[in-house]
């Protein structure tokens, strides 16, 4: 199944600018201009993912095509990363976004309502960090360093891996995704670019600081639309927090996994996530082929 997936499944990648920074799309499925594109065979849904903090929109290939295949591709699945977390390619072309006017109305880049305040069917949210960030297990770890040593960070960074030669750096980066039983068929360099490192950091930071409390409001006004997957091994959104939001929420569709799946689900688990999350999604895709 794999390396049927490998072989026969293309991807597409672009790069846009986001807010005037660059940001990489990839796109599973023999679609790549959705918005164009008139013919009878357009499809009427789209399946994106956004990743987490690192964005590094690559990893989430293997789970991108493994969810293409099983809706037995017949919907494209994107993956967008977070905006400067990868860098383009010099001889790679740069999109430019189009002007949405709505996209400015939407504050909230952190929470809930920045992710579905579109026309969206069904969000989930695996392994959801949002909320107590910084309290978790993994936060308590990583606000130190990101909100008060993030300036180490960057001087370290950069005085490491700016004169870096490119040749090194994928060396490295080989040798540990061998060491990960990985592989990427895009470029990952970015891991080891300053610039995005920065980025991640930054980010990470913010979401120490402005991911705190849960926003119910959001939660209850799309409710119908939400899927939670907490994970039981899970030191970024502990049990704890699955037994809040199900106690606050309980008509909602708030699971708990049972098979010990760890939040970074793409490294070992995508290909169970992705059956998953399509059969999940089997009611909904039902109703667009009775609409269509």
């Amino acid at each position: 199944m794999n390396s049927e997936i490998k072989e026969e499944i293309p991807v597409h990648e672009e790069f846009t600018l986001c807010c005037g920074v660059e940001t990489q799309v990839l796109k599973c499925g023999p679609w790549t201009d959705l918005f164009n594109d008139q013919s009878a065979n357009r499809p009427k849904l789209l399946i994106f993912i956004i990743p987490g903090n690192p964005g590094f929109s690559a990893f989430y290939v293997p789970f991108a095509k493994a969810l293409y295949s099983s809706v037995n591709r017949r919907f494209p699945v994107w993956i967008i990363s977070h905006a400067g977390h990868v860098l383009a390619p010099k001889d790679k072309k740069i999109l430019a976004a189009s002007d949405d006017p709505n996209a400015q109305e939407i504050k909230d880049i952190y929470g809930l309502r920045g992710q579905v305040e579109h026309k969206i069917i069904r969000s989930f949210l695996l392994f959801p960090t949002i909320e107590r960030m910084s309290e978790s297990p993994n936060g308590r770890i990583a606000t130190p360093i990101l909100c008060w040593l993030r300036y180490a960070l960057y001087v370290s960074s950069y005085l490491l891996l700016k004169p870096c030669p490119e040749s090194v750096k994928s060396w490295l980066i080989r040798m540990v995704l061998q060491r990960m039983n990985m592989e990427s068929e895009f470029s990952v360099l970015s891991v080891l670019e300053p610039f995005c490192l920065a980025n991640i950091a930054y980010l990470g930071g913010q979401e120490m600081m402005e991911v705190v409390k849960r926003d119910n409001e959001t939660i209850k006004e799309h409710l119908s639309k939400l899927t939670f997957y907490y994970g039981t091994i899970d030191a970024w959104c502990p049990t704890e927090y699955y037994e809040d939001i199900k106690k606050d929420f309980p008509e909602g569709d708030i699971r708990l996994c049972e098979k010990k799946i760890a939040h970074a689900f793409i490294l070992r688990s995508y290909q169970e996530m992705a059956g998953m999350v399509a059969d999940w999604l089997k009611d909904d895709l039902s109703k667009v082929d009775v609409a269509t």
